[in-house]
């Protein structure tokens, strides 16, 4: 696995706060080791997006560190009359103090990187609870509760935006969409399976999709739960690190355990990134505590110890080979979970991105087989029937999505597109009027307007619908070259304007990085319209190369129209029905 920083520093802390807090070397090291290299790390580290995972843990292992050290920095009241000891105290109050403050401040950061740290005011009672032996279950210390107040505040605080701001985002399924009795089932379930991924971990996938609990499935877990709970409660005087253990590994969880629902998942490996430890830790420091009862524990427990780790690292670098591409990693998640609608999208959109239409369709269907309410999918799947020249197949899916959902203008557009292709002309104009109608700022139904219009012979009302689309979205780079590319090359000195062309080409190459070969071709078409065919030249080449690199298949029509610029000859379109080029 590549080294991350984070990751690291987060291990490096991990095993620092068991050392100072216990005592204890090589159970620290085991820990701090099965958290680095455990193949449930592999998805919070390989995975660019969830790399909040790490940061939020570093900042996760500060905050416990500089609590534990503003609590050992205690020192006994001095005697009456003892000024010197009277200052000491003074000094290590203020330190005291810092690190309190520094704690927050840890907290409140890592609560930015990933709202999961939530649950760190409770961590930081189980650290009171063992090791630092501050708090008794039976018993209740005002101070301990009291220190905790502020980070209790941030804890709400952050609850509430991020609720907020996922519900916004339409995030939040709904009890109507999912049932409280099921999530908490699922729930129980997913806990169940994380324990199990944790001392078991395979087989691992990056997508697990919500399915249906058998009541077997749920009684089981719930079973193994309960036991290992009421073990750890009767077990919690003479072994407190079993009980620290596994209230740390069911505390941790609770933000993403399912009862406030957020996607469609059941669960997720990177979830464990944290609740991990506390299971680390039950059987690092427990095992130790129950084996010292037998004189072979000196060469059992570190023997076992270094065969967890090694094996760790073994699935660990195994578990990376699937995330050398994202087919790979989505293909994988197929093969190790069943009806995972979730993982048919996925690939499905990484084969239609790749440009493998005909798989990419097989996937979307599959989709749509597991999870007909997917209704956006009718979209995607009438995108690629139309790039495969099948519109009448196109506009049966675009009219599913709109039966669905009516109020998309995206969607009525691209019927609208399908019909015109068909020669329904009015049909489709109706399409692109009410797609206007839905979204004022969407310039791509004035621009299929003008498509139309041209190729009816309505030049004037088609040039119309490009000074629409170009206030309609003045900053689109795309929409920008579009409306160049007509203004440069029409055959109809009527609709060509090179000056206005040429600003709209400037501008679109400036905000596409001058890195697009389409509107570097158009550009050429602009300068080729106002004379200047140095560089139409120039821009054609330019452009000619990135096709060729892309391996596009429009660079022979670039190389065409290049010759021409050579030659001091402007590019001409006829853009009426065929959209042939007609004469130069």
């Amino acid at each position: 696995m590549k080294i991350h920083s984070g990751w690291l520093a987060a291990a490096l802390l991990l095993f620092a706060l068991l050392r100072y807090t216990t005592g204890a070397h090589w159970r620290s090291a085991v820990v701090a080791g099965l958290f680095a290299w455990h193949p449930l790390r592999v998805e919070s580290v390989a995975w660019i997006s969830e790399r909040k995972d790490v940061l939020s843990g570093f900042f996760f292992m500060l905050t416990l560190w500089l609590y534990v050290l503003y609590v050992k920095s205690r020192v006994a009241t001095p005697a009456a009359g003892d000024v010197l000891l009277g200052s000491i105290k003074d000094s290590l109050v203020n330190r005291r103090s810092v690190f309190y403050r520094w704690s927050l401040v840890c907290f409140a950061l890592g609560l930015l990187a990933k709202p999961m740290l939530v649950t760190v005011p409770f961590v930081l009672l189980l650290l009171d609870f063992w090791p630092l032996q501050r708090l008794q279950v039976s018993g209740f210390k005002f101070q301990v509760w009291l220190e905790k107040i502020p980070f209790f505040l941030l804890t709400i605080v952050s609850c509430m935006i991020t609720f907020l701001v996922q519900q916004k985002g339409q995030a939040v399924a709904t009890l109507d969409e999912i049932p409280l009795g099921f999530r908490l089932e699922n729930a129980t379930l997913a806990t169940a399976l994380y324990l199990k991924k944790i001392i078991w971990p395979c087989p691992l996938a990056v997508r697990y999709p919500l399915a249906p609990i058998s009541t077997t499935a749920f009684v089981l877990a719930m079973a193994l739960l309960l036991i290992i709970f009421v073990a750890a409660w009767l077990g919690r005087n003479r072994n407190p690190c079993w009980l620290f253990g596994w209230l740390w590994f069911l505390g941790t969880l609770v933000p993403v355990i399912g009862i406030v629902q957020v996607g469609n998942a059941s669960m997720a490996d990177r979830y464990t990134y944290i609740p991990s430890i506390g299971i680390f830790i039950a059987l690092a420091f427990g095992l130790q505590e129950q084996a010292k009862k037998t004189s072979r524990s000196n060469i059992f427990l570190p023997l076992g110890a270094t065969l967890m780790l090694l094996g760790s690292i073994g699935m660990t670098e195994w578990q990376l080979h699937y995330w050398r591409d994202t087919e790979t990693l989505f293909r994988h998640a197929l093969a190790v979970t069943q009806r995972n609608d979730i993982a048919h999208l996925d690939l499905a959109i990484t084969l239609d991105q790749q440009d493998r239409l005909e798989e990419a369709l097989a996937e979307y269907r599959e989709t749509l087989r597991l999870g007909p309410d997917r209704y956006k999918i009718h979209f995607n799947m009438g995108c690629i029937l139309g790039k495969l020249s099948r519109p009448g197949e196109a506009l049966a899916e675009f009219r599913e999505a709109i039966r669905f959902d009516p109020q998309v203008a995206m969607w009525h557009c691209a019927a609208g597109s399908e019909l015109a292709t068909l020669g329904q002309d009015d049909e489709a104009l109706k399409e692109f009027a009410e797609a206007e109608r839905l979204k004022s700022d969407y310039a791509q139904p004035h621009l299929e307007t003008a498509k139309l219009f041209f190729q009816q012979g309505q030049d004037a009302a088609a040039v119309d619908q490009l000074h629409a689309a170009l206030r309609a979205e003045p900053d689109n780079f795309q929409i920008l070259a579009t409306i160049a590319h007509y203004l440069a090359a029409h055959e109809n000195t009527a609709v060509r304007d090179g000056g206005l062309a040429l600003t709209l080409a400037i501008k679109a190459d400036d905000l596409s990085g001058h890195i697009q070969p389409m509107v570097l071709d158009t550009l050429a078409m602009a300068y080729a319209e106002t004379g200047n065919f140095t560089n139409a030249a120039a821009c054609a080449q330019n452009a000619l190369e990135l096709a060729e690199n892309a391996k596009m298949k429009a660079a022979g029509a670039i190389q065409k129209r290049s010759e021409l610029y050579k030659n001091k000859q402007p590019w001409r379109e006829s853009f009426r029905a065929t959209n042939a080029p007609g004469e130069n």
